[in-house]
């Protein structure tokens, strides 16, 4: 199978291989796409929790990215975890010499056990300069209260989030509605101010663990291959939703998705 696109992954490490850089490289190899990866933190987590993080010196992330891109020039950039203000701003450095416009930003804030995973610094650094430099943004519902200093609690809540967002800088945004307790999960793209509303059965499970950091380079993925954001963001999201129905049921808490099911995504959907 010829790979169809290559994809520099930007972001933590899970060592229970839910979440994280593992769940990035899972993703892009199951559907098609060569990974490569500069590793910001490397977490000591399984499905119950986080029980340490190390975060990698900026100066070593820049030159894994750099040195990377030197060699394998990538299609797409998908930035997950950035736990603190001066890894973003080494990120930042190195993205002004890559010159990449499909940059895909997850901003991964807490874990799904509700661990705290990026200082306030750290964030308000990726609302004030980051999410000005990436092509899409891919927040769900409690890290856009974060960046909006607001209360989300419908889809209406959802629009004004959204507008907020591109207030801020963002150029495209899709906003997660996972979060919300309704039968049905409706995602919002935001492509400037065009709206475009997903609408999804939920799938009752409390095996979630890392479905963000697997959307959005999912995501990454389509958009690499010269998919138009709209049909990006469509396929990520069934390609998601196949892996969270698989319900694997590893480990005592909030365990992975299956990200082999791209098979059946292949036939179906590419």
């Amino acid at each position: 199978m010829k790979t169809r696109s290559k994809i520099l992954i930007i972001a933590g490490s899970d060592s229970s291989g839910g979440a994280g850089i593992q769940a990035d490289i899972k993703t892009v190899t199951s559907l098609g796409s060569y990974a490569m990866t500069a590793i910001t933190a490397i977490t000591a987590q399984n499905t119950t929790g986080v029980k340490s993080i190390t975060k990698i010196n900026p100066k070593k992330i820049e030159e894994q990215i750099l040195f990377t891109c030197k060699d394998i020039y990538p299609d797409a950039i998908k930035i997950g975890m950035l736990s603190s203000s001066e890894i973003i701003k080494s990120v930042l450095t190195v993205l002004k010499i890559i010159k990449l416009k499909k940059i895909i930003l997850d901003p991964v804030m807490v874990a799904k056990g509700g661990a705290k995973l990026i200082n306030e610094k750290a964030i308000n650094l990726l609302k004030n300069r980051l999410i000005k430099k990436t092509y899409l943004i891919t927040p769900n519902i409690p890290e856009a209260e974060v960046l909006t200093n607001m209360k989300i609690r419908n889809q209406k809540d959802m629009i004004i989030a959204g507008n907020i967002l591109l207030k801020l800088g963002a150029k495209n945004i899709l906003l997660k509605g996972g979060h919300l307790n309704s039968k049905y999960v409706k995602d919002i793209l935001f492509i400037g101010k065009k709206i475009k509303i997903f609408k999804n059965k939920k799938i009752k499970t409390k095996n979630t663990h890392g479905t963000g950091c697997t959307l959005s380079s999912a995501i990454a993925t389509f958009l690499s291959c010269g998919k138009p954001i709209k049909k990006s963001c469509e396929l990520g999201i069934k390609y998601v939703n196949q892996a969270i129905k698989s319900n694997l049921k590893y480990g005592k808490g909030h365990g992975p998705v299956n990200h082999l099911n791209s098979f059946k995504l292949n036939k179906k959907f590419l």
